[in-house]
């Protein structure tokens, strides 16, 4: 077993793990850490956790030290430098009529490199952009391209649920969704209500697909035959997923037709063949991957760093 804490970063939703050894983290310290990108500052997630050391991707690096008050005002320091070159970089984009909309400017901890977040319908050559903010700033500079997801889970927003969204809030990586998960939970298919901020399908479908495929298991289709426990045939108008009840045609004597409902239990019928999870998983794969591979090229992506 090994300890590790999560810690997550300010535009990276992501949550990543580090080796806390004899420094007494919890949840709600910031931390400073080494990365890919250099010396990080950030805020922790999950704290101290024992876990399997198979389960853990080596190596896992360790944790420099708590932020102390010099460190947590370099980086409030670092949020002010930051706006400032979002100012100049949107400046910057107008002066070479660049089409592409900047969402965020993130110095990292050490000052070592300044990063500009953007979308864009198409690819951008943005090398005498890079050049230019160069020039202004002395120091690295990366622009990366990223999709309208990635821009509502940095900037955030309230859902119509009224919480903060999903993505910004606890979702560490976006999840894959279909238009079958809203079907599955009898949603109305109009994209107005099952679209989030960014425009696409909504995270939440996933949160309770699950219980919804496991309900929806123990009910008949609209449309299927079903037989009463008081001995009557009819066919099935309507089913309520979370109350288990289902309103169905009967015939009476004489030809004469009534809607009734009756609770699941009292209704015999052939029920739907639940599948199983790899099947679920490769109808899913095979959907999604269609559905990806035209975003992606559709989206792009571009980077292009200045040494």
């Amino acid at each position: 077993m090994e300890n590790i804490i999560g810690v997550r970063f300010r535009t990276a939703g992501k949550v990543y793990f580090f080796a806390p050894g004899k420094l007494e983290i919890k949840r709600g310290d910031h931390v400073i850490v080494e990365t890919a990108r250099g010396i990080e500052y950030g805020y922790v997630v999950l704290g101290k956790k024992e876990v399997d050391k198979a389960k853990i991707v080596q190596p896992l690096k360790p944790v420099i030290r708590l932020a102390t008050a010099e460190d947590d005002a370099r980086d409030a320091a670092n949020r002010i430098k930051e706006k400032d070159a979002f100012k100049i970089c949107q400046e910057k984009i107008q002066k070479h009529g660049l089409e592409m909309k900047l969402i965020e400017a993130e110095y990292t901890f050490d000052n070592n490199k300044v990063l500009f977040y953007f979308t864009a319908d198409g690819r951008i050559d943005f090398r005498e952009l890079v050049k230019d903010l160069a020039s202004v700033f002395k120091t690295r500079i990366e622009l990366r391209q990223i999709g309208v997801r990635d821009e509502t889970k940095i900037l955030g927003g309230i859902g119509i649920c009224g919480r903060s969204l999903c993505c910004h809030s606890h979702l560490s990586e976006f999840i894959p969704v279909s238009i079958k998960m809203a079907k599955e939970q009898n949603l109305s298919l109009n994209p107005a209500k099952i679209s989030g901020v960014c425009g696409r399908l909504m995270c939440c479908l996933k949160h309770e697909e699950e219980t919804y495929e496991e309900l929806n298991s123990h009910l008949p289709n609209t449309g299927d035959h079903v037989t009463t426990a008081d001995g009557l045939r009819g066919e099935v108008q309507s089913v309520n997923v979370l109350r288990q009840k289902v309103k169905v045609i009967v015939t009476l004597e004489g030809d004469e037709k009534e809607i009734r409902e009756y609770k699941v239990e009292d209704l015999k019928f052939r029920p739907r063949r639940k599948k199983e999870k790899g099947e679920k998983a490769a109808d899913m794969a095979d959907k999604e991957l269609k559905a990806l591979e035209a975003l992606e090229r559709k989206e792009g992506k571009s980077k292009l760093d200045d040494n």
